[in-house]
């Protein structure tokens, strides 16, 4: 017990982003993707986000003007559902969607032959105003939106694309980078999931002012 650093359960996370801080050592981040590549990082404690993380030009500042305005959040897990701060969300009138367990899209994947976050994503393509997809496990939920926006069905204001894996990954992945219409936050390679997709929402969330 003597190695146990004794922190006031209200500094905790506070101590967490200074330790990473000081682990960053010289690097410096872009001001507008900083709070971002933290808090994935303090999320999985594993600084390859320093360099796998990729935004296009306007991702952040269209998502966090999306957010203000009350866009749409569509997760392909419950757990990514689960870990968006739901009060921060509330704020500004963002309401948070998982299709995965409507027993419409089952039935639907069933009888297409495809994976139930596919056809979710199908599902979501019919919300009306602002969304924002938040993908952080299938990454067939990334090739379905890449049609759908190829086929001018879906406009979604940004991708955050961090499925977690070996079959199809990265190269979903790289479908969503190739869109030259759609803003985009990815972790490139393998590396990401459920966890890394809440924790960006939730940062963009309190950095909107």
């Amino acid at each position: 017990m003597e190695n146990i650093k004794f922190v006031e359960p209200h500094n905790i996370e506070k101590r967490s982003f200074e330790i990473i801080q000081e682990e960053m050592g010289a690097i410096r981040l872009e001001e507008e993707i900083e709070p971002i590549v933290k808090r994935v990082i303090h999320t999985s404690a594993d600084f390859d986000y320093l360099n796998n993380m990729c935004f296009s030009k306007n991702a952040v500042k269209n998502a966090k003007e999306a957010l203000k305005n009350g866009a749409a959040i569509i997760t392909d897990t419950n757990m990514a559902y689960s870990g968006i701060n739901k009060k921060a969300a509330a704020k500004y009138g963002v309401i948070i969607h998982c299709f995965m367990a409507d027993e419409d899209v089952a039935k639907r994947a069933l009888e297409q032959g495809e994976t139930r976050a596919a056809v979710s994503m199908e599902k979501a393509s019919g919300i009306k105003g602002p969304v924002i997809f938040a993908i952080g496990n299938a990454p067939t939920a990334l090739i379905k939106l890449y049609q759908l926006i190829k086929e001018g069905i879906c406009k979604p204001e940004v991708i955050i694309g961090v499925p977690v894996g070996f079959v199809n990954v990265v190269e979903a992945k790289e479908l969503i980078m190739s869109l030259d219409n759609v803003e985009y936050i990815v972790a490139k390679g393998r590396k990401g999931g459920s966890n890394i997709a809440a924790a960006i929402c939730n940062a963009l969330l309190y950095n909107i002012e």
